[in-house]
């Protein structure tokens, strides 16, 4: 599981990353949700944040993040390559190119601080509000094209009307359909 930032030479390709692989669906822990980085308002610092869907990250993996920094966008000046390791339970290790080291219990709210005082990192569960549950979204869409197929009207606009018990039914399903 890499998390690269950066462009390599555009090539036609497609991409997902939803429980697209058996490999990904064998071990969610190797399944990266999401990935979002921002500078903080002092223009000093970057926040990056990747989550993944499995509950803990899978010790046989490294994240990788190659963070490419210029004065003016497009102009890359310098290169980062931040690599995080996680060796066993509640143990993390992460390095900073050649400049810092962060190793230990990052589980904490404040996480852990590099020896050098560079960056600082956390590992953990945090509540995520746009988390994505695929089998859920999935169940709830079986529920409503099932009520389709079996003859469910639809409005002016061609948007399905479900009766209420089967609206109750498609919100529950990814509730239902979660784990």
């Amino acid at each position: 599981m890499a998390a690269v930032l950066g462009m390599a030479p555009l090539t036609n390709a497609v991409a997902s990353n939803h429980l697209d692989t058996p490999e990904v669906q064998a071990n969610p822990q190797s399944n990266i949700g999401d990935l979002y980085a921002w500078e903080a308002s002092d223009g000093r610092h970057l926040n990056l944040v990747m989550d993944i869907v499995g509950h803990s990250v899978s010790d046989k993996l490294s994240c990788v993040f190659h963070i490419d920094s210029g004065t003016y966008f497009g102009a890359t000046a310098a290169t980062t390559t931040i690599v995080c390791r996680f060796p066993e339970d509640k143990i993390s290790d992460c390095r900073l190119g050649v400049v810092d080291r962060a190793r230990g219990d990052a589980s904490q709210v404040s996480g852990i601080e590099g020896a050098h005082h560079r960056f600082r990192v956390f590992e953990g569960l945090r509540d995520d509000p746009f988390f994505n549950n695929v089998r859920g979204t999935l169940a709830a869409y079986k529920i409503a094209f099932d009520a389709l197929k079996a003859g469910a009207s639809r409005d002016e606009a061609g948007c399905p009307i479900f009766d209420a018990s089967t609206a109750r039914s498609i919100f529950a399903g990814p509730l239902i359909a979660r784990c």
